[in-house]
């Protein structure tokens, strides 16, 4: 008996740790290699109930996946949320639909100015849950050429060197 409380009271922690913690359901690497991440938004997700529910079994694709700015409104694009497994028939959803997301009316519209003057795009990077609720993480990025891409490649691997070496510098002395 005081083995099954036990195993109990661990399903119950691990379930409050969920519900507090941030659990991150999808990130994009890739945004981060191609792209120059100039700013970052939190931005909440408008969705259906089964889309949530895939969500949180941590179905979520964002490798193409970017947002525009329409009608001071914020859309993203070509993010996949396959349908939610145990609906069936018309509960379903379309995985690939538009989805509208929720910022402040002055942060949409500086981004706005800001992707009109300049050669950005706005890129989704991370989809999580905060406080039990959608968020998704976009960022104004500037696309970066092939040889932008090589040198942050040889820079990231020669900060990694010397954090290496002093490590082993300071284990050795």
């Amino acid at each position: 008996m005081a083995r099954a409380k036990q195993i109990q009271a661990r399903r119950d922690k691990k379930k409050e740790d969920a519900k507090k913690g941030d659990q991150i359901v999808a990130s994009n690497r890739r945004a981060r290699h191609d792209f120059e991440l100039v700013e970052t938004m939190e931005c909440g997700m408008v969705l259906t109930g089964t889309e949530v529910k895939s969500l949180r079994q941590g179905k979520a694709q964002i490798g193409e996946a970017f947002a525009r700015i329409e009608n001071s409104e914020i859309w993203i694009y070509q993010m996949h949320i396959p349908p939610w497994e145990n609906a069936v028939g018309f509960g379903t959803h379309d995985p690939d639909r538009k989805r509208k997301l929720l910022a402040h009316r002055r942060e949409i519209d500086k981004w706005w100015d800001q992707t009109r003057m300049q050669p950005l795009t706005i890129v989704a990077t991370k989809v999580y849950f905060k406080d039990g609720k959608a968020k998704v993480e976009i960022a104004l990025a500037k696309g970066r050429k092939q040889q932008d891409r090589r040198e942050a490649l040889k820079k990231r691997d020669a900060e990694r060197e010397i954090q290496r070496t002093t490590r082993n510098i300071e284990k050795f002395s």
